[in-house]
């Protein structure tokens, strides 16, 4: 009997894992800025696809720090269609960078990371 319910737990988790990883599908989800002016912010867009059967609804979507801002869809992406969260970097402080946007979605587990990276110069 306990291998039974074993399985079953196993085969829930994989099944409800399966269904929730591939939801929310992005054409990427890394950006290299390159080179870019000091003072100047520069923005990039993470493009993704709601590829579940029910309306994706973005919960939060979070900087690691304040000069990162991230701006996503307050409305529900319905199934099959597309969304986008634009990430803007303030570039005020010189040399190379990296930043991570979390995004939460309602009834997913786990969250995407989003990642920027560049080298800002005076």
């Amino acid at each position: 009997m306990r291998i039974i319910l074993s399985c079953l737990t196993a085969l829930l988790f994989f099944t409800a894992n399966a269904q929730t990883d591939s939801a929310a599908v992005f054409k990427t989800t890394t950006h290299s800025f390159g080179k870019i002016t000091q003072h100047k912010p520069v923005t990039t867009d993470f493009t993704f696809s709601n590829k579940s059967d029910k309306s994706l609804i973005i919960e939060t979507a979070t900087a690691e720090c304040g000069c990162t801002t991230p701006d996503y869809p307050k409305t529900p992406i319905l199934k099959g269609k597309t969304g986008v969260i634009k990430v803007t970097y303030n570039a005020e402080n010189p040399g190379k960078f990296t930043k991570r946007v979390t995004v939460k979605f309602a009834n997913i587990a786990e969250p995407v990371v989003l990642t920027i990276d560049g080298e800002v110069t005076p």
